[in-house]
């Protein structure tokens, strides 16, 4: 008997959402067309859909759970279903989820169809993974051998014994379930289990007798038993006893029986509500009121596969039914946009030649005639063109045709789709032609050029503009493989869209197109039969703010002006080409977006001073300051200001306080003391920290103090170097005194060097004017003999102003006018050898090696025009110096060419004219523009050459 069910067990889940769930359940089951089992139980207990579904799809959804070991059973255990027998309960509760959840799962979870009915709630649930079952890959199990026992899965056949035992999520294979009779016949059908018989005691000796070897004997579990004697053996304890097996004997625990509830229309309205609108729509269908349903049916042509993409658009290209050359072209657009880099033409036959016909059929909605490709020389229609060597009077053709009307505004359905598929064929080959092996396989083909000369001369209208630009796209692409001369039909034609075109864009394409030809063949391309009037066009374009434009331009005039024949021909039509103005232009465009840009320079090495022998006298000044201290602050302060760390200098101790004491002792009074020489030379270590007291052995050891040595000028206390007076009178010594600043120097020089005198006013008597007779002077500065050499009579006040030149500017102005200023690092004292007869400012500098001279730097200007990855030249500059560089080496050739009276007067006036006024453009740029400088000077080159011709 069923044990009872509790209270708890018949109450449904009511959490968040349970409602929207068994709502939404309902209607897809209703669509479906199947039932659910909201009241479903295993082991007795109920369980909950809602509940259910969540455990699984948290999980990652039903495939992932049943292709994890032992899930199904983690599941059971969530929900309470025991641990006994509980594969058996993993299994009905999977299953549970199988027929009722399982397609909503596919439907809500993963956003697929779930597969029908047939192989899903209606098999097994030991089938394969749900998500990829489709009708076709699905094998429903064999039903004979499931009415004998057999297993359901198709491959049961093939497993082993030890996979038999490991399938745990089935019945029957939980933990001591599996017999031995089971696991020897798991390779074979599942028979039905024998029926439990009770143990019989064996009463004969239990001692074995010898077996004959061919009978096998089934292996018993060895069970350890212990020895017994008549005393305490007692047959219930014998476990191979009878007693023993009865007394332990536990029956089969019964498995739970399933119910499911019986569909009525009152249990489930939809799914019979559902049925009734499935007969009636089939009524219909019988009637023939409505067409019958093809859902779940294959459709014809489905599930086989046909030729490919490729192979089907180039049949029906070839096939001359139009609804299937509309499908070809179509998708041969699209391909040849999106896979072009793969779409080769070699790869499939007859594809370009398909196309190219095709697009010939636009000259019969213009004109009346129907071009044919003939590969046979026996054709001389008109309308025949020849596909082994080419068309060459195409144009002498076109010209005969008889023009048709055609719709100016309004067009026929037939005209629009004709014209909208032979814009597509025109697009399909010029988007092919992108890819070089393409364009190589369509120059191969003589048809291909008459077709680009038919349609570049078409009539003007805007209908086949397009279908022009793909024309003009495929010629830039492919006349790099062909040589032409100046007779050839495209070649003409292409002259043509430059010479009477308005579309900016079809010049660019045309000019590319020209610029091409015979580029990857040894040929060159010598531009032949050019007309005048397209290169007037082409030499007036260049002045447009036109990059692009501009740069196709130059680049046709530089193969245009490699040949002396196009260059007579500019020579000889100058009253039509506009030449001053074009060679102004090329010579601007020299500098084209060029960027100004600095770089530094040395100017002048720096001479270094040698070390000073003597200690500087400390200026009036700063002694003042020294006085006022008391020591050893007053030495301390001494020592920084006439001495400087060097580690490879030394002084001797005895000249450091002999120097000490010629400073100081005329000032040592009762208030003013000097220090003691031990003292005063142990406080020179603790101010300089390069600085210790050592001793040189000898005949004579010398008492030095190394790592420091004399300043050449005596700096303040915030470290600023005072200047030194360079004044050296012819016959004396050059003065020693230091100021620091350049109006106490000029002061100094003004009243002890020139003598020049006060005025009431306190200020240098230093009026031009002045009536005062002044002496004779000059300036002595560094040995500067200013006005020796001038030979003239200077006045007092132009000695001082001359002076003043000499000494440091500190105005706010002093980094301008530092170029003017004659200092001790600049200044120039020319002898007679280096003068040689040469102005001053020929002969080489002498700086006063006392004072040295620091590094000086120029600052230079530059203005680079582009270069590309290389530091090399590129863009308008370069392109524009090698067409210079061409009229410059073939304007002598041209002038010959013309066969002039005076050829050398001709040649001389040509070149005047074209590059004289350019001269000083050229100089610039080869100064200031370092990526042209180089062809700058080449050109330079050519051009005197040329005039010497």
């Amino acid at each position: 008997m069923a044990p009872p069910r509790s209270s708890q067990e018949e109450v449904p889940d009511t959490d968040e959402g349970h409602d929207e769930f068994v709502e939404s359940l309902t209607r897809f089951i209703a669509y479906r067309g199947t039932t659910v089992d909201f009241q479903a139980r295993v082991n007795g207990k109920h369980i909950d859909l809602h509940k259910l579904y969540n455990h699984v799809t948290s999980r990652g959804g039903y495939d992932v759970v049943s292709a994890e070991k032992l899930a199904w059973r983690r599941v059971g255990q969530d929900f309470n279903l025991g641990t006994t027998n509980a594969a058996a309960y993993a299994f009905a509760l999977k299953t549970l989820y199988y027929k009722n959840l399982a397609a909503y799962e596919i439907r809500t979870m993963h956003g697929r169809e779930p597969p029908p009915v047939e192989i899903l709630e209606q098999v097994t649930a030991k089938g394969g993974d749900i998500l990829s079952r489709t009708v076709e890959n699905f094998k429903p199990p064999n039903r004979t051998s499931l009415a004998n026992g057999g297993s359901e899965s198709p491959r049961e056949d093939s497993k082993t014994p030890k996979e038999e035992k490991m399938d745990i999520d089935d019945p029957g294979s939980g933990p001591g379930r599996v017999t031995r009779g089971e696991l020897v016949s798991a390779n074979r059908l599942r028979q039905q289990p024998p029926q439990r018989v009770l143990f019989q005691p064996d009463i004969t000796s239990s001692r074995q007798g010898r077996q004959p070897s061919n009978q096998l004997q089934s292996p018993q579990p060895t069970v350890a038993t212990a020895a017994h004697t008549g005393y305490n053996y007692s047959a219930s304890s014998n476990p191979n006893s009878a007693s023993f097996t009865i007394a332990n004997y536990e029956p089969r625990q019964q498995m739970p029986l399933t119910l499911r509830p019986i569909t009525t229309p009152s249990s489930n309205p939809a799914l019979f509500k559902e049925n009734q609108r499935r007969a009636q729509e089939a009524r219909k269908a019988e009637l023939g009121l409505i067409s019958p349903s093809t859902k779940g049916m294959m459709k014809p042509g489905a599930g086989f596969e046909g030729p490919n993409i490729y192979v089907r658009t180039l049949q029906g290209l070839r096939s001359q039914v139009p609804e299937e050359q509309d499908y070809a072209l179509h998708h041969l657009v699209k391909i040849s946009h999106e896979r072009g880099d793969k779409y080769k033409f070699d790869a499939f036959p007859n594809l370009a030649e398909g196309l190219i016909e095709y697009a010939l059929g636009v000259s019969s909605l213009f004109y009346d005639v129907t071009w044919e490709i003939s590969y046979s020389e026996d054709e001389h229609e008109v309308n025949i063109l020849d596909g082994i060597k080419g068309t060459p009077d195409i144009l002498q053709r076109i010209e005969c045709l008889k023009r048709i009307d055609t719709p100016d505004e309004l067009e026929s359905e037939q005209f629009a789709r004709k014209i909208t598929k032979i814009h597509e064929a025109g697009l399909t080959i010029r988007n092919l032609a992108l890819l070089e092996d393409n364009a190589l396989y369509l120059s191969e083909m003589p048809q291909v050029r008459d077709f680009l000369s038919i349609a570049l001369n078409l009539p003007p209208l805007p209908i086949i503009t397009e279908l022009k630009h793909y024309a003009l796209d495929i010629s830039e692409q492919i006349t790099r493989y062909w040589c032409m001369d100046e007779s050839d039909p495209l070649y003409r034609s292409l002259l043509s869209q430059v010479d009477d075109g308005h579309d900016r864009g079809a010049i660019l394409t045309a000019l590319r197109a020209i610029i091409r030809i015979s580029m990857n063949l040894e040929d060159s391309n010598l531009l032949k039969g050019v007309p005048v009037s397209v290169v007037r066009r082409i030499c007036e374009w260049i002045l447009l703010e036109d990059e692009e434009l501009v740069g196709v331009c130059l680049d046709f005039l530089y193969q245009f002006t490699a040949v002396p024949y196009n260059v007579s021909l500019l020579l000889s039509n100058s009253h039509e080409i506009p030449l001053s103005s074009l060679f102004g232009q090329l010579a601007r465009l020299l500098q084209y977006h060029a960027r100004t840009s600095t770089a530094t320079q040395v100017a002048s090495k720096a001479i270094p001073s040698p070390p000073a022998t003597e200690v500087p006298n400390v200026p009036r000044d700063l002694l003042e300051q020294f006085l006022k201290l008391d020591e050893p602050h007053r030495s301390n302060n001494w020592l920084k200001a006439v001495f400087e760390e060097d580690a490879e200098s030394y002084i001797t101790q005895i000249a450091l306080w002999q120097a000490y004491q010629a400073r100081f002792t005329e000032f040592a009074t009762a208030q003013i003391q000097l220090l003691p020489a031990a003292e005063f030379i142990k406080n020179v270590s603790s101010i300089f920290t390069t600085a210790n007291a050592q001793v040189i052995s000898g005949e004579q050891p010398k008492f030095i103090i190394k790592g420091i040595r004399p300043r050449h000028a005596p700096v303040d206390g915030k470290g600023r170097p005072y200047t030194r007076c360079q004044w050296k009178a012819p016959g004396s010594n050059q003065c020693q005194e230091f100021f620091g600043k350049a109006r106490y120097i000029f002061e100094h020089i003004a009243s002890s060097h020139l003598g020049i005198t006060r005025n009431q006013g306190g200020t240098w008597d230093l009026n031009p004017n002045s009536h005062v007779e002044q002496p004779l002077l000059d300036c002595h500065w560094a040995g500067c003999q200013h006005f020796a050499r001038t030979k003239s009579t200077p006045s007092s006040y132009k000695v001082g102003m001359h002076v003043k030149t000499h000494l440091a500017d500190q105005s706010s102005k002093a980094s301008w006018r530092e170029k003017h200023n004659r200092t001790t690092a600049t200044q120039t004292i020319p002898t007679s050898t280096q003068m040689n007869g040469h102005p001053a400012s020929f002969a080489n500098p002498i700086v006063d090696l006392e004072d040295g001279r620091q590094l000086t730097h120029r600052e230079l200007m530059y203005q680079d025009t582009a270069v590309d990855e290389l530091g090399n030249a590129s863009g308008l500059p370069l392109t524009s110096v090698l067409v210079l560089r061409n009229l410059a080496r073939n304007v002598p050739k041209a002038a010959a060419l013309l066969e002039p009276d005076n050829l050398e007067s001709f040649n001389q006036e040509c070149m005047e004219k074209l590059f004289g006024p350019l001269k000083e453009r050229f100089l610039f740029v080869m100064a200031h523009n370092r990526p042209l400088a180089g062809y700058v000077s080449d050109l330079k080159t050519l051009v005197e050459r040329g005039y010497d011709s």
